[in-house]
């Protein structure tokens, strides 16, 4: 079985997300410099990304992406990102963990909503097989895995900006004991790699 691997950017101050996140502003007012890295430079809500990572951010997409064999995501998230389209863009299984089963339509193929953490981990794993299972953003369904004790390895990237608005640890009141694996100084971005002590 692979790893179950936490991974999400914040600012330097520990924000993933800018205030008033949403549909048209996936990442909040002043959010998208937190993926400049991602996209191999600047870009805005009002042009949308159009460049890809470069460099040693590259490298750090390219391997979680190798290893990826399925992703946990929040609803919160999905929404914000405008539902990626309608489309899952990481083409492996994507499983969406809301507490209003009821109210969520139709998901992208590969793409499907569930109603607890045991559960979109149980399915992931299933799916993933022998490779990785990512639990990405929103900081809640991150901090709800960490607390459990179901995250092998945690990635942040920081991008150099002071940003306010949604921080991850955020109501997070454990010990959390973490084993740094690796660091990365790119362009852009510094990747953490941790392994999570249990």
């Amino acid at each position: 079985m692979g790893k179950t691997v936490a991974a999400i950017t914040t600012s330097l101050d520990g924000y993933y997300a800018g205030p008033d996140d949403g549909p048209g502003r996936g990442l909040g007012i002043g959010g998208e410099r937190l993926h400049y890295w991602v996209f191999g430079g600047p870009w805005t809500y009002a042009a949308g990304p159009e460049g890809s990572a470069t460099g040693a951010d590259k490298d750090m997409l390219d391997a979680w992406m190798s290893s990826l064999g399925a992703v946990i995501g929040g609803r919160a998230t999905y929404e914000a990102a405008g539902r990626w389209g309608d489309t899952n863009p990481w083409g492996v299984p994507f499983f969406i963990l809301t507490h209003r089963l009821d109210e969520q339509r139709s998901a992208a193929p590969a793409m499907s909503f569930v109603g607890s953490l045991d559960e979109a981990l149980a399915r992931a794993r299933q799916a993933a097989g022998e490779r990785d299972v990512q639990i990405m953003g929103g900081g809640d369904v991150i901090r709800q895995a960490l607390a459990a004790g179901q995250v092998d390895e945690l990635y942040v990237t920081v991008a150099p900006l002071v940003l306010g608005g949604k921080r991850l640890f955020d109501g997070f009141d454990q010990t959390l004991e973490l084993q740094q694996v690796h660091a990365v100084q790119a362009g852009f971005a510094t990747h953490l790699h941790y392994r999570v002590k249990s």
